[in-house]
Formats: structure tokens, C-alpha cells, sequence
């Protein structure tokens, strides 16, 4: 699928300098995108969802997992029907988890300056990205 399509069955858009007809890779292994980085949920035994958490499929327009600063670019987690549930509830030792889904069909992350990434099925864990300061860890700006 190329990005042109992708876009036009969920109804988002990207920056005008991102090549709208290029194919949309899909990955099996860890990615990054931004801010986030998405890695396989078995690679992080230590992450589980929360006793409480529910798990939606995720809807036509997509989930928004993040917003970057000010309200802009979001990353926006789409997927044909009733191929991916999502969570929110994530229950992280090291605080950067902000959902996890399942997919039985590729899924993919759309972000307005980064354009789409492809997630092979699977079982994945989405996280904030960080990086080491002089003296502190700080969280990636997108």
C-alpha cells in the first residue's frame, strides 16, 4: 500500500514534502517514528496491561496515541476493521508505555512530518522514546 492510499481510506493527512506515492514498509521487529518506538510485547516481559485495561478494536478513524507538543502531529494508530485491538492501560516499569495493541493484519502509525509505518500482526507495545541529557533522561520532542 502506498501512502497515498493509506491516507485516503482513513481520512488524515501528512506535510506536503512527504511522497505520497511511496509504498508504506510493513515491519516485524522494533520501530521508531518521531517519538515513539513500537517493539514486539514478548521483547518486554516486564510490561503487562493493567487488571482493568479494555481492549477496543481500533476504529475507522484511527486511535491517537500521542500529540506532540501544543496539540500538533499526532501519531494516529489505524487499521482495517476488526484486525487490531488497543490499549491504554499499560502497566511499564519504566513509565514510557502508552498502549499496546494486537493486530491480525498489518497495522500502521501515521504522523504528519513522518508520514506511515507498517506493523506486521502481532502483539506490540508502544512507547515514548527517551534520551540521556548530561546529568538526566529526557523524553524525545517530536
Amino acid at each position: 500500500m502506498n501512502l497515498a492510499e493509506l491516507l485516503a481510506e482513513n481520512d488524515l493527512d501528512v506535510l506536503d514534502h512527504l511522497d505520497r506515492q511511496i509504498t508504506v514498509p510493513v515491519l516485524d521487529g522494533p520501530q521508531a517514528q518521531g517519538d515513539l518506538i513500537v517493539v514486539p510485547l514478548d521483547m518486554v516481559p516486564t510490561v503487562t496491561d493493567a487488571s482493568w485495561a479494555t481492549w477496543p478494536y481500533v476504529p475507522w478513524r484511527g486511535v491517537e496515541l500521542v500529540r506532540g507538543v501544543a496539540g500538533n502531529n499526532p501519531h494516529t494508530l489505524v487499521a482495517d476493521d476488526r484486525t487490531c485491538r488497543w490499549t491504554g492501560a499499560v502497566r511499564d516499569p519504566l513509565r514510557l508505555g502508552i498502549a499496546m495493541f494486537e493486530n491480525t493484519a498489518p497495522a500502521y502509525l501515521i504522523h504528519p512530518e513522518h508520514g506511515g509505518s507498517g506493523v506486521a500482526p502481532g502483539r506490540w507495545l508502544v512507547r515514548r522514546q527517551q534520551e540521556s541529557g548530561r546529568h538526566r533522561r529526557m523524553l524525545v520532542a517530536d
